[in-house]
């Protein structure tokens, strides 16, 4: 049960990391400040921690999925 709620909650936060990624034209880490660019170019700190976070929570999800199907195996 724990780990139907924990994929629930990590699937939300990465649709919720994943829009808010910055594409063509911008996205909503404009709001966070992730649309400002400096000078020597490049993506800015918030835009590189958005993508380490997006990383970490997508691991997560993956070994939720992976564990569920474990105990799914392991059950029946």
């Amino acid at each position: 049960m724990g780990f139907s709620i924990a994929l629930i909650v990590f699937s939300l936060m990465l649709m919720l990391l994943v829009l808010m990624h910055k594409g063509k034209g911008g996205g909503l880490s404009d709001m966070f400040g992730g649309g400002m660019q400096s000078s020597v170019g490049g993506s800015s700190v918030a835009e590189r921690n958005l993508d380490r976070i997006t990383v970490v929570i997508g691991v997560l999800w993956i070994a939720c999925i992976v564990v569920l199907g474990i105990l799914m195996k392991t059950n029946s």
